[in-house]
């Protein structure tokens, strides 16, 4: 059998086996491919790093567990930039998944099992820091882009208590911000259109500086805004969340230790899509041609 007849006869099942052995391969045993930085992700890495000890970041949790893979490690990455450079955070939520499941998940995951009512307040994995002091969770409020307006003018009236029904004037950061002027910047990790809302309303209209890490699938949606200065940093898919995730770990050993142990990590996710994707570039090539080869022949027959 040549080649065109075995490429052109070859059971798909045999492809699925191979992307599927591949795909497994580098979650068991970490390949470590390189990452080469793009000025989006940068952006967003350098301005954490220009960032005074005690400023503020606002972090909106707006995706759900459909988009966890890409979207968790950005959120987590971030987290653990901020809090090792020993910046505040305000995390909130609007999307509705995202406040249930996404943004409690994700804090404890960086910051390690809190339970403020019952007075379990530090981080276990950044000792010292204190929740409500360094960081806090408001939860989720709907209301869209409504919200986000009303969100400048008293964050009190729109997230009166956390997540775990405190009053936020309890707790000294919560009880510090009171709107936008009070951050220096807001972060969205986004799934679908609300990304797009602080760029198109919180950074147009109140001038408030915008980063968002976005699906792959949205990221040319996206670098619209981005290229229009209305976002100074952009976090695109999986890729995006690896290069950022790369920064803080080079930099900031404090960060290293608990990354590996996250289901989503995102270097080990770029190393399986990497992989995968290669083969199935090698197998359109070679498909192509087979079919190329194949209509010469057909041609030199006539």
């Amino acid at each position: 059998m040549n080649f065109m007849d075995w490429i052109t006869n070859l059971d798909r099942r045999w492809l699925y086996l191979l992307v599927g052995v591949f795909a497994i391969v580098p979650l068991i045993f970490p390949l470590g491919m390189p990452v080469n930085v793009s000025p989006a992700v940068q952006s967003l890495y350098d301005h954490v790093e220009g960032m005074n000890p005690g400023e503020i970041i606002m972090v909106s949790m707006d995706y759900g567990p459909s988009t966890g893979p890409e979207n968790d490690p950005m959120a987590c990455a971030l987290i653990r930039h901020a809090l090792s450079r020993d910046l505040r955070i305000v995390m909130l939520a609007l999307y509705p998944i995202g406040g249930v499941n996404e943004g409690i998940q994700e804090l404890q995951r960086c910051v390690g099992d809190l339970d403020p009512p019952n007075g379990v307040l530090e981080s276990t994995k950044f000792p010292g820091k204190i929740y409500g002091k360094d960081f806090v969770y408001l939860g989720y409020k709907d209301g869209g882009l409504a919200t986000m307006r009303q969100m400048n003018e008293n964050i009190h009236e729109v997230f009166p208590s956390d997540y775990w029904q405190t009053p936020v004037t309890e707790y000294e950061l919560s009880n510090e911000v009171q709107g936008y002027d009070d951050v220096n910047f807001a972060f969205s990790v986004a799934t679908g259109i609300i990304g797009e809302w602080w760029a198109n309303t919180v950074n147009a209209q109140f001038g408030l500086p915008v980063a968002v890490g976005c699906t792959a699938v949205s990221a040319p949606k996206y670098f619209a805004y981005y290229n229009a200065g209305q976002m100074f940093a952009l976090l695109g898919g999986l890729k995006g969340a690896a290069e950022y995730e790369r920064l803080v770990l080079d930099n900031y050993p404090q960060a290293k230790a608990d990354t590996e142990e996250q289901v989503f990590y995102a270097a080990k996710g770029w190393d399986v899509q990497s992989v995968v994707y290669s083969i199935i570039t090698i197998f359109i090539i070679l498909g192509n041609v087979a079919y190329l080869l194949e209509r010469r022949r057909t041609r030199m027959q006539l």
